[in-house]
């Protein structure tokens, strides 16, 4: 069965309607922040990834956050922003930044729907499965370049790594 199939009428459904139904499909941890706005919390091989949806009616966008937090010493800070850079060439759907104030890696995207267009429980899925893919692929170079001496280029290798079964 299809995650649509889920949904009756989704036509009708708010896009922050659809993310409660899915987090409850795949039992995440969930708040209802606001009639907009939903947090998360989702199990990953590395860590539990916060994720935050939430719909902007002025632009028409179903906005994505995936967090993680990340303390990475000073002195590795111009190492962790090389790093993001190679990591963000790699991605087409989404970016990373780390917001260093709140101590997070974020990875954030953006599904605008202008002129009333609809996001179906499958793009929200997809949307929500990538943030999380992305945070998983990544975040052994993340921490390599914060918390070794690796190089950027040296850490984006675990990253882009082929990897077969699981230790």
């Amino acid at each position: 069965m299809s995650i649509a199939e889920d949904f009756l009428d989704t036509d009708e459904m708010h896009p922050i309607d659809i993310v409660e139904t899915l987090a409850e499909h795949h039992a995440w941890d969930f708040d209802r922040i606001a009639e907009d706005q939903i947090a998360m919390a989702v199990e990953g091989q590395w860590r539990t990834y916060s994720l935050t949806l939430a719909w902007s009616d002025a632009d028409e966008t179903l906005r994505l956050i995936c967090t993680f937090e990340m303390e990475p010493p000073a002195t590795r800070m111009g190492e962790l922003y090389e790093a993001l850079n190679r990591v963000n060439d790699l991605c087409w759907a989404g970016a990373f930044t780390y917001w260093a104030d709140q101590k997070l890696m974020v990875w954030r995207y953006g599904l605008v729907l202008a002129g009333g267009q609809i996001a179906g429980p499958e793009q929200i899925d997809r949307m929500i499965t990538t943030a999380v893919m992305m945070a998983e692929r990544f975040y052994p170079a993340f921490q390599l370049v914060a918390w070794s001496d690796k190089t950027p280029a040296q850490a984006m290798q675990v990253a882009i790594a082929e990897a077969y079964g699981r230790a």
